[in-house]
């Protein structure tokens, strides 16, 4: 199990998703608070690859021994990779949520929808 952490480098959506923004694409995952509150994941239902993402709004679901969990999505767009690696080890979304443990790439519609994310510090207090 991964440590806590919300590394600096990321922004924040407050149903616990990170966005890593590098120009007009984005990797989005789940927080490590998130993966923490669920317990050990056992699925990831991936979208497919040219699904488009609404901001806001949920675009896949992570099971965990828990519960079944809504992944939304933090800025809108287009899913131009998803990470294969998690249909036989969705275990690295606990192990690892912010490397391993990416769920897909997107292709921003949007990229000023940005704006209304958190930074780390923002996402942490949101927290307590």
């Amino acid at each position: 199990m991964a440590q806590a952490s919300y590394p600096a480098d990321l922004s924040y959506h407050a149903e616990h998703d990170w966005a890593r923004i590098e120009g007009e694409e984005a990797t989005f995952g789940i927080t490590w608070y998130a993966q923490d509150s669920l317990g050990e994941i056992v699925f990831f239902d991936a979208p497919k690859v040219g699904t488009r993402l609404t901001k806001d709004e949920s675009y896949s679901e992570v099971e965990s021994v828990k519960a079944v969990s809504d992944v939304v999505a933090p800025l809108s767009g287009e899913v131009i990779a998803v990470n294969e690696a998690l249909a036989s080890s969705p275990e690295a979304i606990n192990e690892d949520p912010y490397g391993e443990g990416w769920l897909v790439r997107v292709r921003l519609s949007d990229p000023s929808e940005a704006e209304s994310l958190m930074d780390a510090a923002a996402y942490e207090a949101s927290l307590t």
